[in-house]
């Protein structure tokens, strides 16, 4: 079968019956390769070969007929070695040399890559790749007056740190929720570093907020022309590089490194298709903290049960006995036990359906006990279904009606089309949460724009240079300066 998944010939060395002889050649070829040393003679290999005990036996012969098939697999190139031959037998003999394939070179970095790794996830968190990542951004929207050598540079330094920030963080949280590292997590020694692994993640995620953010608002100031003018710089210097496979080629270069570019910045910012991968490693990194947090609190737990209380309880016991009267010491049982006759009331009745509705503010509701015993059985009688269409509608109209009159408060902050949060006076709590609602499903979204419940489209402006103070009934808030745009109010 022809094409991208065609069967790999080149492969074939790491699955026979001679494996090993096999890849002792290779890994030699691919040594003196890495050495800048091409072509390779057979009897240097065979040398080379003969210093392993495990080769003792090993002829001559064998080790041409290994090559032969090598050559066959397309792992090794052979060419006749016709300047140096002394006789007419040599030259009939056709003495080869031969240099290894790019395939078997990817193929053997690889496997020592994997044998350096172990069975084992690598990776990190590395909160130096993201600030290494914004300073490229930074030159990239200051390189209209660089050369196309630099631009190119530019691009593969981006991609580079790109490239290890989702390897590296990917391959971390793999090897955190992997077997090895979930019983060592459970084991009593993780006790003792625990406060070393939990610097460790909120570093990270403390700098990767930070530094993320300033990400996002560099690529939103990227315009799509002037990214194009960049990534031409780049084009221009990649097809200066003399290939022959290129000869004729028809590819649209600029293309294929504009959708490279649209893939990195969606891992930050998020597309049309869902979230963002920035928002995932954010949401990893707390899960990892919240589990840390479980696995110490059980593992503190385990430790008090084998602990004795022999010495606390003697502490208590003289703490009481000192207390001058036994009210007080009603009040020191209280603060060390607890209430002692504690009534837990469930019910599934939901007064309100407002998310916003503070507890002390809904009405009392009426929970029914019965008898919990095997022999009572609840009575049912039939009735006719009542219609509660009044009460419907009634409650529909207080529902419109409390929310024109939201919307008529929101309609007093506006200021032509804009409200500047900085500006407002002191607004009512439900003022406070509905804003504050609408920044944080603005902020998810790539172009800052949301629907809000009234129906109007608004844009939501950032500017984190500036703190300001949101002041409410209930309390201050400070936040960024914010700007919400009510689009297609601004004829109105």
């Amino acid at each position: 079968m022809e094409g991208p998944f065609k069967r790999v010939t080149e492969a074939t060395y790491l699955a026979t019956d001679k494996s090993d002889k096999y890849r002792a050649i290779l890994r030699y070829f691919y040594i003196q390769h890495e050495r800048l040393r091409e072509f390779l003679m057979p009897e240097e290999v065979y040398i080379h070969l003969k210093v392993s005990p495990y080769f003792e036996k090993y002829e001559m012969e064998e080790l041409h007929s290994d090559l032969a098939s090598l050559v066959k697999w397309r792992n090794l190139r052979a060419q006749q070695e016709s300047g140096k031959v002394k006789t007419i037998d040599e030259f009939k003999k056709k003495r080869f040399r031969y240099q290894i394939t790019p395939y078997t070179v990817e193929f053997e970095r690889m496997l020592i890559q994997f044998e350096h790794q172990s069975e084992q996830f690598g990776g990190s968190l590395e909160k130096s790749h993201f600030e290494r990542m914004y300073r490229t951004l930074q030159s990239i929207k200051h390189s209209s007056d660089k050369s196309a050598e630099s631009c190119a540079q530019l691009w593969d330094d981006l991609l580079t740190y790109f490239k290890k920030i989702t390897q590296n963080t990917s391959d971390y949280f793999a090897y955190l929720r992997s077997e090895d590292a979930s019983e060592q997590m459970k084991s009593e020694a993780f006790f003792l570093y625990k406060d070393q692994f939990t610097r460790y993640l909120r570093d990270f995620i403390i700098n990767l907020q930070r530094t993320a953010a300033s990400i996002q608002d560099i690529m939103l100031s990227l315009h799509r022309e002037e990214m194009r003018e960049f990534l031409r710089k780049v084009s221009r210097h990649e097809e200066s590089v003399f290939r022959f496979e290129r000869l004729g080629e028809q590819v649209d270069h600029v293309g294929e490194l504009e959708a490279t570019w649209f893939n990195v910045k969606a891992w930050f910012i998020g597309d049309e298709m869902g979230e963002s991968q920035y928002e995932n490693v954010l949401e990893q990194t707390n899960e990892a903290i919240r589990r840390m947090t479980r696995i110490i609190q059980r593992l503190g737990e385990r430790s008090m049960l084998h602990r004795s209380r022999k010495d606390d309880y003697l502490h208590l016991a003289r703490w009481f006995s000192n207390l001058p009267s036994i009210e007080e010491a009603h009040k020191l049982s209280a603060i060390v036990f607890g209430l002692s006759h504690t009534k837990h009331l469930y019910s599934d009745h939901i007064p309100t359906d407002d998310i916003y509705t503070d507890v002390w503010d809904e009405a009392p509701m009426a929970h029914e006990r019965v008898p919990r015993i095997r022999t009572y059985r609840e009575k049912f009688r039939a009735n006719a279904a009542e219609s509660h269409a009044d009460k419907k509608e009634s409650t529909k109209a207080a529902y419109l009606e409390r929310r024109q009159h939201e919307q008529q408060i929101i309609e007093q902050y506006l200021d032509g089309h804009t409200i500047e949060i900085e500006r407002l006076p002191v607004v009512q709590p439900f003022v406070r949460k509905l804003l504050l609602s609408w920044i944080g499903k603005a902020m998810v979204k790539a172009d800052r724009t949301i629907k809000t419940e009234y129906g109007d489209v608004v844009k939501v402006k950032l500017d984190r240079s500036r703190t300001i103070t949101l002041t409410a009934e209930d309390g201050q808030l400070e936040m960024p300066a914010v700007t919400l745009l009510f689009i297609g109010r601004e004829k109105a």
